[in-house]
């Protein structure tokens, strides 16, 4: 027996959203594939709400810091990252959800999800062009980032527990590790 399974579209996937077929559902669309969201624990909802409180601060009016929102990718995905730091682009987020041009960077909190956004998360964004991907390992109270971007892959991989580091979008900014992670 064969299996066959159905991929959606971006396009699709908007259209089953808009005639309220999955009751909101909290879901993403990965490569295709409907993705049911696991619940948010404790632990993930406070240094979620905590580093994006922290962003706008240090960013200010330069960014939009978009908690639990998603953004549109080439690749038949839209994912919900925990924080997307974007271009504050106003009324246009109306019409659309951030593209990756529009991004600087996203942020992924991971506990029980952490091979998913180390593995297929990272790839969806680097294939699309996000130049920037931080993801906090609560188990591990580390900081994982990843950039330059070479043919769809990053090939800088960086793991801080201490320190402060500068999103590339903004050399000028000093993000302290500890605010991220304890």
């Amino acid at each position: 027996m064969t299996i066959n399974t159905y991929k959606w579209t971006t396009e699709r996937y908007h259209q089953a959203i808009e005639a309220g077929i999955f009751d909101d559902q909290p879901i993403e669309l990965l490569r295709g594939d409907l993705i049911v969201m696991p619940p948010e624990r404790e632990p993930h909802a406070y240094y979620n709400t905590e580093t994006a409180d922290y962003l706008r601060i240090l960013l200010g009016e330069r960014v939009k810091i978009r908690d639990a929102k998603p953004i549109t990718l080439p690749n038949d995905s839209e994912p919900v990252p925990d924080v997307a730091i974007v271009q504050p682009l106003g009324e246009i987020y109306l019409e659309h959800h951030p593209y990756p041009e529009d991004i600087f960077w996203v942020i992924e909190f991971s506990n029980a999800t952490l091979s998913k956004d180390l593995g297929e998360k990272k790839a969806i964004y680097a294939e699309a062009g996000i130049v920037e991907y931080w993801v906090v390992n609560l188990k591990n109270r580390q900081l994982k980032i990843f950039r330059d971007l070479n043919n769809g892959q990053y090939t800088t991989e960086l793991t801080l527990t201490t320190g402060t580091i500068s999103p590339l979008a903004f050399p000028d900014v000093s993000v302290q590790v500890e605010r991220m992670i304890s």
